[in-house]
C-alpha cells in the first residue's frame, strides 16, 4: 500500500580537493597518518594578526566540477565568514561562500534501478574544512573528544543538491555517481571511509500530490552508501509515523548511528542567518574571465556517462560490460590498451572485468596498477579465443602472470599447458574417463544431455585442464551413440 507521505531529500556533498596545500596557507594538506596538531600554522590556527592567501589550484578545481555538473559560472564570486563556535573551529568561523558562490544552477544524470533520475545541483562552492574531533565511542554517548587541527584549512568543495531525490534508494545511486565524476576529474579521491568525501541528507515529508514541505531534518555521520540508504529508511519510517499520531517533526540535526541503526538527535537545525554570514574582509573578491572559463571547459576529461556510451557503441560491449569497464578512467584506457594489443572486445571486456579485477580486489590493487600489462592479457585472451588453451588452464596463466608479471605464452610452454586437440591422445583421456564413469555414460545413452557434461569434466579433471572441451564432446557423443 502506497503511503500519502512522500519523502522529499536532498543532498549536501563535501568533497576535500586533491591539492598540496591548504586552502588559505602553505601548510600540507595532508592530515592522516600524522601526529595530532602537527601540520597547522598561525594562518589555520587562526591566531591574531594572521592573513588567509586563497588557493588558486582550489579554485580552478571547483570550477572545473562545476562545469562538469552542467553549472553556470557567474564572473563574480566572493568568500564570506560562516559564525558558529565548536571545538573544531579555532576561528570561531569558516571561511565559506555565501550569497555569490562560484557556480550555480547545475543539474546530475544518474540511473537508479534502471530508469535515469535527473537532479539539480543548487550550487558548488569552495571553503575551508574544520579540524576533527576524535570521540570517545559514539558522538551521542561520548565521554569527551580530542582535537585534532591538521584537518582545519584543508580545501573544501561543497555540493548542495536540490530537493530532487524521491525515494532513499536514490540517494547512495546519486552518492555514487557524483563520487565516480569527482574521480574521473582527478579532484577527489572518493574515499568515504576516510572522510575525504562526505553527506550529509536533508529529508522532509509532504502529503503525495502538494508542494508544501514538511519541516526539514538533516543527517550526519553516514561514512558508506548502506549507511545514507539505512539512515533516510529509518528517517522515512520515523516522520511518517510522528505524522501519522498527528505530532509535529521536529526540524533538527540528527546524526546516524551505525552501531544501533538509528538516528539521533544532535541540535536543532540551524537557520541561514543564525550565522550571521558577511563578506570576508581579508579577502579580495574573485572576477572569473569567460576565457578562463573556456579554458577550464575545453580541458574536461571524458566523463563516466560518456565514457560508457562510447564504449557500448565503439566495441560493441553489453551496458554491463560497459559500466564494469568505465568505472574508472584508469580502468577503461585499459581496456582499450588491451584491445589495441589485438584482443577481441568483448573476450577482453570478460577477462578484465571478471578475472583479473576478482585478482586485483584480493591483492587491493587497482587493474591499472597490477603485474598483468595490457600485451599480456591480449596475449592471453587471444591463446583462449584461438583454442591455444582452454579457459581453465587460461585462468591458471592468469594468476601465474598476476604474480610474476611473466608473458602468458612463456607460462604455457614452461608448464606443458597448450590444449591438446589431438584425438588419439584424447581418446586416451576419454576411454580412461568412460571406464571410471560408466553411470554417466549409460546415463547419456539414455537420453540424460546433462550426464554429457559430466563426462566433459571427467576428461579435464584427467588432462589437467589441458583438453579442447568442444572436441572433447564431440569425441563423446561418436563413442556413445544413442539407440
Amino acid at each position: 500500500m502506497t503511503s500519502i507521505w512522500e519523502p522529499v531529500i536532498g543532498l549536501e556533498v563535501h568533497a576535500q580537493l586533491l591539492t598540496a596545500s591548504k586552502m588559505f596557507c602553505g601548510c600540507r594538506a595532508q592530515y592522516l597518518g600524522i601526529p595530532p596538531n602537527s601540520n597547522t600554522c598561525p594562518v589555520c590556527l587562526g591566531l591574531p594578526g594572521t592573513l588567509p592567501v586563497i588557493n588558486q589550484v582550489a579554485v580552478e578545481l571547483t570550477i572545473r566540477t562545476a562545469l562538469a555538473l552542467n553549472c553556470e559560472i557567474p564572473e563574480f564570486s566572493k568568500f564570506d565568514r560562516k559564525n558558529y563556535f565548536y571545538p573544531d573551529l579555532p576561528k570561531g568561523y569558516q571561511i565559506s561562500q555565501f550569497d555569490l558562490p562560484l557556480s550555480i544552477n547545475g543539474c546530475l544524470e544518474f540511473e537508479v534501478e534502471g530508469r535515469v533520475v535527473r537532479a539539480g545541483i543548487t550550487r558548488v562552492h569552495l571553503e575551508e574544512d574544520a579540524g576533527t574531533l576524535h570521540h570517545a565511542g559514539e558522538i551521542h554517548n561520548s565521554a569527551f573528544s580530542l582535537v585534532d587541527l591538521n584537518r582545519a584549512g584543508v580545501p573544501l568543495m561543497e555540493i548542495v543538491g536540490e530537493p530532487d531525490l524521491r525515494h532513499p534508494a536514490e540517494a547512495p545511486a546519486y552518492l555514487a555517481a557524483l563520487r565516480q565524476t569527482l574521480i574521473y576529474l582527478g579532484v577527489n579521491d572518493g574515499n568515504m571511509e576516510e572522510g575525504s568525501l562526505r553527506c550529509d541528507a536533508n529529508i522532509s515529508l509532504r502529503r503525495r500530490g502538494t508542494s508544501t514541505l514538511g519541516a526539514k531534518v538533516e543527517v550526519k555521520n553516514m561514512n558508506s552508501f548502506r549507511s545514507i540508504q539505512r539512515a533516510l529508511e529509518f528517517e522515512l519510517a520515523r516522520q511518517t509515523e510522528l505524522l501519522e499520531q498527528d505530532q509535529p517533526v521536529a526540524q533538527e540535526t540528527r546524526g546516524w548511528s551505525d552501531l544501533e541503526q538509528v538516528t539521533v538527535s544532535q541540535r536543532s537545525k540551524e537557520e541561514a542567518q543564525e550565522y550571521r554570514y558577511f563578506p570576508e574582509p581579508d579577502l579580495p573578491p574573485l572576477v572569473i574571465s569567460r576565457a578562463y572559463v573556456e579554458e577550464l571547459r575545453a580541458a574536461l576529461p571524458e566523463l563516466p556517462r560518456a565514457a560508457r556510451r562510447r564504449l557500448q557503441e565503439r566495441y560493441q560491449l553489453t551496458a554491463d560490460q560497459a559500466r564494469l569497464i568505465a568505472e574508472t578512467a584508469a580502468d577503461a584506457a585499459y581496456f582499450e590498451a588491451v584491445v589495441a594489443a589485438g584482443a577481441v572486445p568483448h573476450a577482453a571486456a570478460n577477462w578484465q572485468v571478471q578475472n583479473l579485477q576478482a585478482l586485483c580486489n584480493a591483492a587491493h590493487v587497482p587493474v591499472s596498477g597490477c603485474r598483468v600489462l595490457p600485451g599480456s592479457l591480449a596475449e592471453l585472451v587471444t591463446l583462449v579465443v584461438t583454442e591455444q588453451v582452454s579457459g581453465a588452464v587460461a585462468k591458471e596463466v592468469l594468476a601465474e602472470i598476476f604474480e610474476s608479471g611473466a608473458r602468458p605464452a612463456e607460462v604455457v610452454a614452461s608448464k606443458g599447458l597448450g590444449q591438446v586437440s589431438d584425438t588419439d591422445r584424447l581418446a586416451t583421456f576419454i576411454e580412461e574417463a568412460l571406464a571410471g564413469n560408466q553411470k554417466a555414460a549409460a546415463d547419456y545413452q539414455s537420453g540424460n544431455d546433462r550426464a554429457l557434461g559430466s563426462l566433459v569434466g571427467a576428461v579435464m579433471a584427467l588432462s589437467k585442464g589441458t583438453a579442447n572441451p568442444k572436441l572433447v564432446s564431440q569425441l563423446l557423443r561418436d563413442r556413445l551413440p544413442r539407440s
